[in-house]
């Protein structure tokens, strides 16, 4: 008999039964009516929006990855079994699909019959439902289930505490970098007496997030092809070898590149030291190595679990005594409602593990407690609540006595932090970003469309600029910082963002492989900008010069735009001084640069403001100059 499909299994054991029935019978409806019409385009195709599988199918563990193993890809709003695709796996997944069924339904669900005869799958499929009671969970197996994947992350977590992998990882962190970063930014903060219970700590935790996101892993929706660089397209799964077994590789995900028709292997590896290599993945793989580089930083890290499949991390913030959540794959921190009220999430069950605790940290992540309590089917509450008080005394045990009372006070305090709902009020919370849109949209995770968070900085005249009727700004993007030429006392300013007027869709990318950087586009959107504003009143302009270097590649477009009240200047991107008199005698004005174009999957690469060398701290690729009548 051939393996039952992960993907059955995550169907069939993550879910409540009767929603795992529904969503089988439904997944079987789509198989059977390509098996009884293989040649009829419409079966082909399941629309993303429709309310049955929006409602039935999405947000259900492991519905989505069966109708991919079935060999179907995202196609826009549509998800596409290709003409390519063997039949062969269609029919796999439904046969398991049914015998799955009749392990937990006493349904009776017609199998394929003797070779040659037909197949009847509307009519098994039309059966009347089972009665609530005749599918009530089974709490003793679903609790059973429920231990063991508590005991599988409890031990997983282990592996971060291994001496030699953290050294590992911290050969690849350039440690030096982020820590003088998280310096400047936290000095930043002192000085504009913002500081509050931040603490140093707290900084160098966003550095690595950000250096994490934007210079160390990638994203991956599909391999590319290693031979051609063509896109593959996914035909199912393949077997794993001894080594992807190695590094925790249980499923290897196969796909087919339509250029050359070679076929590429995509292991999903489950072993944080492999991780190290490879630096690749989705949201799994993502945490999985994150949390590994925050252990080995220092910083005491949990890894949180999702379980309506998301992952990310938790570090402990000893200045503000308190757990922070870090979401690498989005370069986000202490957003934690970000899931349900951002990404529309229907969350049941967040378990944050690491070496000393597991913790129930579903609270955190939620501001609807009443809502995501009813959705909770998977275990009594009493008997998680013992479980977890049971494994946290049995961790307890182990460790000094100063060291237990630290970690009394700690989940004393957490506990209060749940009581009380949180609010989702000023917090900017967006849709997923990661992963292509059909994936997103097919998961829920888009949210609401909203603006970007604007900075509204304002460039003002000090009385020493007034004094001496200039006015000289410089930006260098390998230091990331403001310095103000025309009034040295003036503060430096860490950070691109700090003084620009509008910001969307913009990031600073650093190269650590050719130790280059830039302001670019966020990745996957098509297009953004940024915009400096100056207010120059009392005083007329009688010389401006400026320096906006920037660079396009493929059929990428930048655009640059110096305006007035009254009037507007295009401007082209060069390393030198451009002397522009349309604005001479305005008393104020705007720089906004628009980025868009590009090909392909690294589109957002191919424009890009204030390239330089990481190493080059004299240049400054962005200069005003201005003197006053």
């Amino acid at each position: 008999m051939a393996p039952t499909p992960s993907s059955i299994i995550s169907l069939s054991t993550e879910n409540p039964i009767d929603d795992f029935v529904q969503a089988a019978k439904i997944i079987l409806k789509f198989a059977d009516n390509i098996l009884s019409n293989p040649n009829e385009e419409k079966y082909r195709k399941i629309r993303l929006g429709n309310p049955t599988v929006e409602t039935k199918l999405l947000p259900i563990v492991g519905a989505l990855e069966c109708i991919f193993e079935m060999g179907f890809q995202e196609d826009g709003e549509y998800l596409t079994l290709p003409r390519t695709s063997p039949i062969s796996q269609v029919k796999t997944i439904r046969d398991s699909l049914i015998q799955e069924i009749q392990k937990v339904s006493p349904v009776s669900v017609n199998g394929p019959q003797a070779a040659g005869g037909s197949v009847q799958p509307t009519r098994s499929i039309s059966q009347p439902r089972p009665s609530t009671s005749a599918i009530l969970p089974n709490y003793q197996q679903l609790e059973r289930q429920f231990f063991q994947k508590i005991e599988s992350n409890l031990s997983h977590v282990l592996k971060y505490e291994n001496q030699g992998l953290q050294a590992k990882a911290r050969h690849v962190i350039p440690t030096q970098h982020l820590i003088e970063k998280a310096q400047k930014s936290f000095q930043a903060l002192a000085q504009s007496g913002n500081v509050g219970d931040i603490g140093i700590r707290d900084c160098l935790i966003l550095e690595l997030l950000a250096w994490f996101k934007n210079s160390f892993f990638k994203w991956v929706d599909a391999p590319p092809c290693d031979t051609c660089g063509g896109k593959p397209t996914s035909v199912g799964m393949a077997t794993p070898t001894a080594d992807d077994t190695r590094w925790g590789a249980g499923r290897v995900e196969n796909y087919k590149c339509e250029k050359c028709q070679k076929f590429i292997r995509f292991p999903r590896y489950n072993s944080p030291e492999k991780l190290l290599e490879t630096r690749c993945g989705r949201c799994g793989e993502w945490a999985n190595c994150f949390t590994l580089c925050c252990r080995a930083m220092g910083f005491e890290a949990r890894y949180v679990l999702d379980w309506t499949d998301h992952v990310w991390t938790e570090v402990y913030s000893p200045s503000q005594k308190r757990w922070l959540h870090c979401d690498p794959c989005e370069n986000i921190c202490d957003k934690p409602l970000l899931y349900e009220s951002g990404w529309g999430k229907q969350l049941t069950y967040v378990l944050a593990f690491s070496a000393d605790e597991v913790q129930d940290v579903s609270w955190r992540y939620s501001s609807k407690h009443s809502e995501l309590l009813t959705r909770r089917r998977e275990c009594r509450e009493t008997w998680l609540v013992q479980v977890l008080h049971k494994l946290w005394n049995g961790k307890l045990s182990s460790v000094t006595d100063t060291r237990k009372q630290e970690m009394v006070n700690r989940l004393l305090t957490e506990l209060v932090e749940f009581i009380t709902p949180k609010s989702t009020e000023g917090q900017n919370l967006s849709g997923r970003t990661t992963g292509s849109l059909a994936w997103r949209q097919a998961r829920g995770e888009v949210g609401t469309t909203s603006a970007e968070s604007k900075p509204e900085y304002v460039f003002n005249l000090t009385e020493d600029e007034k004094k001496s009727k200039t006015f000289h700004i410089r930006y260098s993007c390998a230091k990331d910082e403001y310095v103000r030429m025309s009034d040295l006392d003036a503060d430096k300013v860490v950070g691109f963002s700090s003084c620009l007027f509008k910001c969307e869709e913009m990031f600073r990318k650093e190269e650590q492989d050719w130790k280059m950087v830039y302001l670019a586009r966020k990745e996957r959107s098509s297009k953004s900008s940024l915009t400096w504003k100056f207010d120059f009143k009392g005083l007329k302009i009688s010389k401006l010069e400026v320096r906006i270097s920037s660079a396009v590649y493929e059929d990428g477009v930048i655009s640059w735009l110096l305006c007035s009240d009254s009037t507007c200047a295009m401007l082209k991107g060069s390393n030198e001084f451009q002397t522009v008199h349309d604005l001479e005698g305005e008393d104020g004005m705007t720089i906004t640069a628009d980025l868009s174009g590009g090909k392909g999957d690294n589109a957002w690469q191919h424009t890009q403001l204030f390239r330089q060398s990481n190493t080059d701290l004299e240049f400054c690729p962005y200069e005003v100059k201005v003197h006053f009548a």
